[in-house]
């Protein structure tokens, strides 16, 4: 599993006072969870966010995202952020709380 590990100690950090968060090696990367729900991950040294499908276009038409096709295939609800897009702890903190608005409307698994 290839990942930045700064990159995903700094997620560590922004999750640090969000209950019910683990961790999970998927998609070549490690995943943050929320009470069992993928909200974002790390690949390589990309970004990546689940947005759900009612804001996936939008969170497209932001600076530095696209779409997640790591199957070769287009995962609605899902997108890569390229490093520009997080590399202050403000680009990260947004791109992880798109994420965890999303999730958190999500029933326990």
């Amino acid at each position: 599993m290839a990942y930045d590990e700064g990159i995903a100690e700094r997620i560590r950090d922004a999750l640090a006072d969000i209950p019910n968060v683990t961790e999970k090696k998927m998609f070549g990367g490690i995943a943050f969870l929320v009470k069992g729900h993928m909200c974002c991950g790390i690949t390589n040294e990309t970004l990546m966010v689940r947005v759900g499908a009612d804001n996936y276009e939008s969170a497209l038409a932001r600076p530095h995202a696209r779409t997640m096709d790591f199957t070769g295939k287009p995962l609605r609800g899902f997108v890569y952020v390229a490093t520009a897009g997080f590399d202050t702890d403000d680009g990260l903190a947004s791109w992880i709380r798109t994420g965890l608005d999303f999730v958190t409307t999500l029933p326990p698994k």
